[in-house]
This record gives structure tokens, sequence and C-alpha cells, in this order.
């Protein structure tokens, strides 16, 4: 019976899908969409002084692209509190609208609820602590609460001497925030933030404390690999260290919200976030996806991001949408209208974007072109260009010129034309040819390539640097995930040319770091790319496929591994990759030189050579003194740009620098039930 006079609540941070929601039997709340949080009040439910049941049912369909997982995967969070109690969710929000170096303003909004039958008074009391925790600021303030009503307490605090938050220095505030004067002890939320200030114009592109920060970005599935898709926070954590180790600053949650563990994590560890609300709107991608309630929910799903997202300062762009067919409807594109704005009413403080591709915008028109030139190449008698199967992805990914060609089409920029403008930036998927056309036409425009074909992060990110108005961008992908099986694999004469892999593929096979968190090569090249590596990177592709013809798609890279250590005969070929931003690369077998050759020849940053196996003399091989030299070579002379790749034995080879959508084929489980038991 203690919690008779009491305000119970669940909090609900993902559950999917479709979940429904019982109390000792009865129905009492639903969430169609899987990855919205939502609190669920529980009083006039419980039966006081008895054991309660609490049963979460949830059914997935074919409703995704990628593996969800199913049921509750977030975390659960039980409220018990009094009957005029904080907001459980978004009860406090965080501003710093005017920051300079001697004085922050922070502004809190503080909403107090009254679930009683009582007039109450209170007293919030706000503390602000600084990254170091001591108390910077503290203010007091009564409120009122009739029966049944809400009320906000406004509060301005001033803190001297700001820490900024930054991407090179995270540091990060907190607002204790007490209610006093309703129980014996008071209600604490703790709420960390952090004061920093964002800027954004298309001759210094996007600004963080007034610096100049171009996004280098990695888009990533909610999915922890062999964990499936529960969310662990030391799991998500993993993922921001590692992908901020291997040289993004930046990740876009696709296509869903973000986990509240991951954006805790961004925040700690000072990577920005794109986060994004839906991969549809009303036209389904899959039979059974949230299409079928977008309509009735969209308002409360946005509401409830943006609420998840309002005080982390890691998040910097709200993305209304994935690849939606309707942004190229006149009519149908309103929707992406009402999505911006409802966004910018809930949080005038950060930018709005969308992840447009105009090949999905215009495809009617395109198909329309596409099936008059396959119908006169086979009046012709040529052979048809297009893949057979894969659907748009496999199109994408069928030439390298195809997706260049649509995006600057005239069909594109007609059919994008409303959905570009409602934009504070205009987020391009596979867009990169247009980023010119855009500085062209519409010079006042910011532009992101919200997301881009992994082999081409060289020419794309030239684009960025060259373009100020160009802010960044985010490849696909950063981490591999369950899902799009094998889109990013080599396919060798021989194999199925599908764009899905079969079996044993498991994963899509298209990101820096595999599922389990390691470095592939293309990370390694990326970051050099980026300016952030300056040692020559040597991979070796796997002898076993030495000769074999085969085709790289868009989202692939060669199948070279950093290993010299190969179960085959001495003297067998071998073909090794070097990635370096330096003039001219050598390699060294056995103290020996073996080859010297100029960086860049044919692709930025990259050399590749051929050469036979042979045997490592001993442990203690020049091999490995040379090593050790090629950081302090390169460290002493600042390398420039340019890309080498080479080909080599499996014996340890020393590189010095000289400075001069298709659908995964998993199983679901097509319905969960989780169960409860409190004794309130």
């Amino acid at each position: 019976m203690e919690w008779s006079d009491k305000h119970v609540a669940l909090e609900f941070e993902g559950v999917y899908r479709d979940a429904m929601i019982y109390v000792n039997g009865a129905f009492i709340a639903q969430r169609p969409n899987g990855y919205a949080a939502f609190v669920v009040s529980l009083d006039g439910f419980l039966e006081y002084g008895a054991q309660n049941t609490i049963r979460v049912d949830a059914r997935t369909h074919d409703d995704s692209r990628w593996y969800t997982g199913a049921g509750i995967y977030r975390e659960v969070h039980l409220w018990v509190s009094d009957r005029v109690h904080i907001l459980e969710q978004n009860g406090v929000r965080i501003t710093t609208p005017d920051i300079d170096d001697q004085l922050a303003v922070v502004e809190i909004a503080t909403r107090v609820r009254n679930t009683g039958i009582l007039t109450r008074t209170a007293t919030v009391s706000t503390e602000i602590l600084d990254p170091e925790g001591n108390v910077v600021g503290i203010q007091n303030s009564p409120i009122t609460t009739l029966p049944q009503t809400e009320g906000v307490v406004r509060q301005r605090i001033y803190v001297p001497e700001p820490q900024r938050w930054s991407v090179d220095r995270p540091a990060l505030y907190t607002a204790r925030t007490r209610l006093n004067g309703i129980a014996d002890e008071p209600e604490i939320r703790h709420t960390t933030f952090g004061i920093r200030t964002l800027q954004l114009d298309p001759h210094h592109g996007l600004r963080i404390n007034g610096e100049t920060v171009k996004l280098r970005g990695a888009c990533i599935h909610h999915d922890n690999g062999i964990m499936g898709a529960a969310t662990f926070a030391d799991a998500e954590e993993r993922r921001i260290i590692l992908l901020k180790a291997a040289g993004f600053n930046a990740i876009r949650s696709s296509h869903n919200p973000m986990s509240v563990a991951m954006l805790d994590a961004c925040d700690r560890h000072g990577v920005l976030v794109m986060d994004e609300t839906f991969d549809m709107w009303t036209d389904s991608k899959s039979p059974f996806d949230y299409a079928l309630s977008f309509p009735e929910w969209w308002e409360r799903d946005v509401a409830a991001m943006v609420a998840t997202d309002f005080n982390h300062p890691s998040v910097i762009i709200y993305s209304i949408g994935n690849e939606i067919p309707e942004t190229g409807n006149a009519i149908a594109s309103q929707w992406g209208r009402k999505l911006a704005e409802k966004v910018r009413e809930l949080d005038g403080t950060r930018f709005v974007t969308n992840g447009i591709n105009g090949f999905v915008s215009a495809m009617s028109e395109i198909s329309t072109v596409i099936e008059e030139a396959t119908a006169q190449c086979a009046t012709e008698g040529e052979p048809e260009s297009a893949e057979a199967d894969g659907g748009v992805n496999a199109l994408m990914g069928s030439t390298e010129d195809f997706m260049d060609w649509v995006a600057t089409s005239p069909l594109v920029t007609a059919a994008t034309a409303e959905s570009f403008a409602m934009l504070d930036i205009v987020g391009l998927n596979y867009g990169d040819a247009r980023y010119e056309l855009e500085r062209q036409e519409h010079p006042e425009r910011i532009v992101v390539g919200t997301e881009t074909f992994p082999s081409r992060i060289d020419r794309n990110w030239k684009l960025v640097t060259d373009h100020p108005q160009v802010i960044g961008d985010f490849t696909w992908s950063g981490w591999d995930y369950l899902g799009e099986v094998g889109v990013g694999r080599v396919k060798y004469e021989g194999e199925s040319d599908a764009f899905d892999g079969q079996f044993p593929w498991l994963t899509s096979w298209s990101a820096d770091l595999d599922i389990t968190g390691h470095r592939r090569p293309m990370s390694y090249y990326r970051q050099t790319v980026f300016g952030l590596r300056s040692t020559p990177y040597i991979a070796v592709r796997r002898p076993a496929n030495h000769g074999r013809a085969f085709t790289l798609g868009q989202w692939s890279w060669t199948d070279a591994v950093s290993s010299w250590s190969w179960n085959i005969a001495d003297g067998s070929p071998m073909i090794v990759e070097v990635y370096s931003n330096a003039d001219e690369i050598e390699l060294e077998l056995n103290g020996r030189v073996i080859a010297r050759e100029l960086v860049g020849s044919r692709r930025a940053f990259w050399r590749t050579s051929s050469f036979r196996s042979r045997r490592v003399r001993s442990p203690r091989s020049p091999c490995a003194r040379a090593r050790k030299s090629v950081a302090a070579y390169c460290a002493r002379h600042p390398a420039r740009r340019f890309l080498m790749s080479g080909s080599i034995s499996p014996a340890p080879i020393c590189a010095t620098g000289r400075c001069s959508s298709s659908r995964s084929s998993f199983e679901m489980p097509t319905a969960t039930s989780s169960t409860m038991l409190i004794v309130p």
C-alpha cells in the first residue's frame, strides 16, 4: 500500500515493434514505432498491496530492410514519485542562448505536474556544477500547481568563464534539480549538458564555438552485432570510442532515433550526432513497415526524439527522413514541411536536414528513361546494363557514373526543388556529383553528404574541403551490421553476381569497422585521406584469389587484409596495397628495396605492386627496424596528399613514405512477450 499515494510510471526507451502494454490483463497503452521512447502512467491500474503483472507484447513482421530484433531491446525505467513531480520525459530542458569567454547564460525550463487532488506549492532549486564538480550557480523558484495540471519553472543562471563543449574537449556541466516542499525527501534530477554555440553559413560552413568543423561522418545502424539488437551501454560506448579512434568525428543514426546510451557516449567523447526520425513516411518500403502508422503517430514520435535529444550537446542536426519517395512529389512532400516545422517548433537551437536520394525522389521519371534505354539496347542486340535483382540499391551501385548522372539530371533538380528548399541543410544521399551544381545555382545553400559510397572518399573529401558550403561526408557505413547481406563483398568470377550475398554471408560488409569492431584496411585509407595518418599502411590481397577476375561495387573494397602470414608455397604471387599521403612509397623486404613508386598515379593516396612470396629471415629483420623509422621520418617531414598501391609477398614488408537496399535474409520472431511483476 506504500505506493497508493504515489505517482507510478514506466518509461520505455524502445520496444520493437507495435508494443501493447497490459496491467493485470487489461490493455493500457500502445506504441507502433519500435524506436520511439514513451512513458506509460500506471496510476489507476495497479492493485495496491497485491502482486501486479505487467505484460508487454511486441509484434514484428516483414517491416524493415535490416535486422531490427524484436521485443524490449532498450532500457526500461520504473518511476515512483510524489503526486507533484517533475515530468519523466522532457522534464528538464536546458539551453545556453548567450555565451562569451566571460559568461554563459544557462536557461533551465523545469516542468512540474500535479496528479493529485490538492493544490500544492513546491520550490524548484537548481544548481549548476562545472566539469570538475564545483557548484558555479544556483537559483530557487516557487511554483504552485492545481490538481491535474502542469506548470513550467524557468530559471536563468549565469556561469562565469564557461568551459565550452567541443569535439576535442567535450566539457560537460550538470544541472542538479531538486523539487522541495512536497515530501520529506526532495525529488532530485541530474541533467548533463554542454555549453557551445552552433553557426551555419555558406562562407564558413558549420561552426562550433566559432571554429569551422568539417563532419568526418559515419552512418551506423543500431544493432550490436553478435549481441543482436539489444542496447548495452558498454557496447554503445565502445562503438563510439572505436569510431572516433578511426578518424570519425560525427555519426548519423541510420535510420531511426539513437539510444540514450549512445547519445551519452557521444557527449562524453566528443562525437557529433545527426539523429534521424524515419526510414519511411507514408510510402512503404516493406509490406508491414511503419508507414502504416505514420499518419497517426508521426507527431508524437518526432516529439519523443526531440525530447530525448534536447539536452545532449553532441546532437547538432535532426534528419527528418531517409530516401523518402514523397520528396519528389509536390503534394506528398508537404509531409516534409510538417516534419521540419514540428522539429523547429520543439527545438529551434539545431538544424534540420533530410537524407534525399534523387534517384528515389524521381524514381518514376527515371524508371521511364531506363526502360526506354533498355528497350533500345534490346532492339540493337546490346546486353542490359541494369541489375536484374536488388531493387533500388542494385541500380545505384551498378555503375560508377549512374548515380552521378541521376543526381545532376534535370529530372532530379525539378523533383527535389521544394524538398530542398524547406531544409536548413540539404542532405544528399549518393549525390556528391551535385555539390558543384548546388554551389552554382544556389550559392546560399548548405549541403552535407548524408550517405556516400565508401569507395569515393578520396574524391568526396576533396569536394568537402574545397567547398565551404559542403559541411561533411557520412560514409555508408562506419560499422558493419546485420542486414543488406554482402552488398560490399568482392564478386569473383564464378560466384553469384546477385546483389544480395548468399550464405555464409551474414553482414553487409560495407563498413570501415567489421561487426566485432576491428578496423578494415579501408578505415586506414579513409584516415589517410582525412589527413589524420601519415604512416603508410600496408595490406595484402588474399593470395587464394590471386589471378581471379572480380568486380567491385560502389560499397565494396578489395579483399586485402593487414597480414603477411599465409599458408602458401614460397614464390606464390601476391598483391600489396599501400595507403599513404606521401609523394613516393618505397617497399623493403628483409632490408632490401624491392619497389619504389609514386603515390596516386591512378587513385589518390593509393599504390599497388605485384611480388612473389619469400621467407622471413628472422623476427628481428631490418623490416621491424624500418617500421619504427617510418613514423619518425614522416613526423619530421609533413606529408602531402598522395596515394599509392602496391603488391608484395607474404613476408613482413616495410613501406616508407618519402615526403616530397535490399532486405536481409534473417529470420525474425513474429511476436514476443515480456512480463514484469511488481508489488506496489
